[in-house]
């Protein structure tokens, strides 16, 4: 048996390990995934009965989510089908005889939801969080991460090799001969291993303040002259744009000349007749379906894909989500539980700042400033108050297919999107639905958010003792505070504005403080994988203050338990994954593995190694010399 002392997180979760079982259309189970598992389960029984017209909601929205619902689950109309819906969208793309016919239709087809190249957003303006302003992107690649690309990375280039297989075996249900499929993806890989030296990686990409590049828009549209920019905006947002925000400057300061240029054109055509032909695989047969999905399961690791009713429910809820997020909130959320968690958020902001204030490496005047960013940060807890308005417009006409049903959803949502172009902030919208197990910090609004999913066992539990919730979901909610103070947050004010509120000298000793925690976990094993420990640090830093802070509150209760209250943090973390899918979390994901949030967080504090004796030449000893904590 092990040793607490030597590894807490698999003395903890070692004998559930043993035992727990992944599903076999999933990469991981484990303390969030479990909890998911049963409000998906919910969420299947329920929409059962709706699509069976028993206890059909009087929500108009809802309504038309069991139409669409009904639609993609019948899976016989789908097969009688077959690829004929797609025909027409492929043989469109192949008419195209130039570059420069291409481009006069982006417009067209951006707004149409078609497939079109235009790596453009709108998004809050770092500099003025209030606006919403235009943002360029880069395309993206096949591989998930620019380090499989690497000549020495075995991994990409067998991956790669996955891909490729598994689009020999889709494409030929379209129509293509073999001639035609290998000359299609010879070029889409010619173009793809193009891209890949051009666009950020997971690391550069998980820097916000270097993300940062404001151009003139009279400037930025010389990067791509072939590009009709002018003309291609002025269709979409009615106007000019007078700025636009580049993340992906390389892309387009290096690349973007060439890529849209008529030089290139054969290459983009082959991607785009493949784009066109997999546009909605998702929604044409089954044996399609399946298919088209083998990549993404060997990139993961997962055996099976989701059976029908599973795929038919996920696919249908896109573009429905926050709809059924409500309902799931005002079905299974009290308004007790949301005033009790209300008070929790309250408790760990007041810790916070009482931390803050007894801070003995920032000056005060850095200290005031963010007691003033923590003054102002917004909960939201459960559900949002209403759902955007764009929901009322999606809706389901009986008398079109299930593809044409399904473009117009995406004609709805990418119309709302551009909309917001030039427009205020909306600070009211959630980023998650309610029924989502996760939690999230906007740096730019300044905002926490829970969803009703989250907040119950093994996070929160009127069962738990008090400690065991501060552990839970205590932990939690500080981990989201605690955003606002990472590596990332720290860059933002009050007003969720990219500025620099610190002096020089205090940045430095957060900086100091910060690499410390990168050293702690860069190259740490993750299933045969290296952790990068610049990937994460924002998010271990979160971990490290969420732990710090829920601790100090848990301290104030007359029932605390350090064993309590650091045993359910290691339960919460409890995961069991597919390799495959960890050696692809550790070149993607900014968070740590789950037994490494566990075991290196907790060896920073002197409670956890004085509660569970932990002594020098122990597993889980870190000298005193090597603790960090941050806030």
């Amino acid at each position: 048996m092990v040793r607490l002392q030597d590894d807490f997180y698999d003395a903890v979760n070692g004998e559930w390990e043993k035992t727990a079982i992944i599903p076999d259309d999933k990469p991981r189970t484990g303390g969030f995934s479990d909890l998911a598992d049963e409000i998906e389960a919910l969420m299947l029984e329920t929409t059962d009965q709706w699509l069976e017209g028993k206890d059909i909601p009087d929500d108009p929205i809802l309504q038309h989510f069991i139409a669409f619902h009904r639609q993609v689950a019948d899976y016989e109309a789908r097969e009688a089908a077959g690829v004929k819906p797609v025909l027409p969208l492929i043989e469109e793309y192949q008419a195209l005889g130039s570059f420069a016919e291409f481009a006069s239709k982006i417009a067209d087809y951006e707004l149409a939801g078609k497939p079109n190249f235009l790596p453009f957003g709108v998004s809050p303006d770092f500099k003025n969080a209030q606006l919403n302003v235009l943002w360029a992107q880069a395309v993206g690649t096949i591989l998930p991460d620019t380090s499989y690309y690497a000549a020495d990375n075995d991994k990409g280039k067998e991956l790669l090799a996955v891909w490729r297989r598994s689009q020999e075996e889709l494409l030929p249900q379209f129509g293509f001969s073999d001639q035609d499929i290998k000359d299609m993806l010879d070029k889409i890989i010619e173009l793809d291993a193009k891209i890949a030296q051009y666009v950020l990686s997971s690391e550069e990409s998980s820097e916000y303040a270097k993300l940062y590049h404001p151009y003139d828009w009279a400037d930025f549209i010389q990067l791509a002259p072939e590009l009709p920019l002018n003309i291609i905006f002025d269709k979409i947002l009615g106007q000019e744009p007078d700025k636009v925000i580049v993340p992906e400057e390389r892309f387009w300061t290096e690349f973007a000349a060439d890529f849209y240029s008529e030089k290139n054109w054969e290459l983009l055509k082959a991607y785009l007749v493949y784009e066109a032909a997999t546009a909605y695989n998702a929604y044409l047969t089954d044996a399609i379906r399946i298919q088209s999905g083998a990549y993404s399961r060997a990139l993961s690791g997962t055996p099976e894909a989701m059976d029908q009713k599973k795929a038919a429910y996920y696919l249908a809820q896109g573009p429905y989500n926050q709809a059924l997020g409500l309902w799931y909130a005002k079905e299974k959320f009290s308004a007790a539980a949301k005033q009790d968690v209300e008070a929790k958020v309250a408790t760990m902001i007041d810790v916070y700042k009482e931390r803050l204030s007894q801070n003995n490496w920032l000056a005060k005047e850095t200290i005031d400033k963010a007691i003033t960013k923590l003054n102002v940060i917004t909960p939201h807890i459960g559900y949002p108050e209403q759902l955007p308005e764009t929901y009322a417009k999606k809706v389901i006409d009986d008398q079109r297919s299930l593809v044409e049903n399904a473009q117009r959803l995406a004609e709805i949502s990418i119309a709302y999107a551009w909309s917001k172009w030039n427009q205020p902030v909306d600070r009211k919208e959630w980023h998650m639905p309610a029924h989502m197990v996760n939690a999230y910090y906007d740096p730019q609004q300044n905002q926490i958010v829970f969803p009703a999913a989250i907040l119950q066992a093994p996070f929160y539990s009127l069962e738990q003792s008090s400690s065991a919730n501060y552990g839970g979901i205590g932990a939690v909610i500080a981990h989201e505070i605690s955003h606002a103070f990472d590596t990332n947050g720290a860059s933002f004010d009050e007003n969720g504005s990219l500025n620099n509120w610190w002096r020089k000298e205090d940045y430095t000793a957060f900086k100091e403080r910060t690499d410390r925690v990168v050293q702690q976990f860069d190259g740490l094993d993750s299933y045969g994988a290296k952790v990068n420990g610049q990937l994460t640090v924002s998010e271990n830093v979160a971990d490290l203050g969420g732990l710090a802070c829920a601790l100090a509150a848990a301290k104030k209760e007359a029932d605390f338990s350090a064993a309590d209250y650091f045993t359910n943090f290691a339960r919460i973390w409890r995961m069991k994954a597919r390799p495959e899918y960890m050696q692809m979390l550790a070149a993607v994901d900014v968070h740590a593995p789950g037994k490494l949030r566990t075991n290196v967080q907790v060896s920073n504090f002197s409670d956890f190694l004085a509660a569970f004796a932990v002594q020098e030449g122990d597993g889980m000893w870190r000298d005193e010399k090597d603790r960090v904590i941050i806030w």
